[in-house]
């Protein structure tokens, strides 16, 4: 899973087929891609303080895992950039 850094936030795409595997039938990628994110802050300590998972609603499948998780990082940094200085994500952000 690869991580990226946000104004101090660590956020971590999660891709997955939109279509789940059946039966152990292979995946059908071809469907396409569902998308969620997951937002991390960490203490000083290298400790995890918070996380929230986001799904990312009202998108139909994206063609591509590459799409999808340029998306989702996207969707990650509008949700921190949105939520700066106010309650409810992560109550006590600076």
């Amino acid at each position: 899973m690869s991580m990226h850094l946000y104004r101090g936030f660590e956020i971590y795409p999660l891709i997955y087929p939109h279509v789940p595997a059946q039966n152990g039938s292979p995946h059908n990628y071809d469907a396409g891609f569902d998308a969620a994110v997951k937002i991390c802050l960490r203490g000083t300590t290298d400790t995890l303080t918070q996380s929230q998972t986001f799904r990312l609603l009202e998108c139909p499948p994206f063609g591509t895992a590459g799409d999808a998780r340029r998306a989702s990082l996207l969707y990650a940094e509008n949700i921190i950039d949105d939520n700066r200085g106010k309650q409810g994500f992560f109550s006590d952000m600076p």
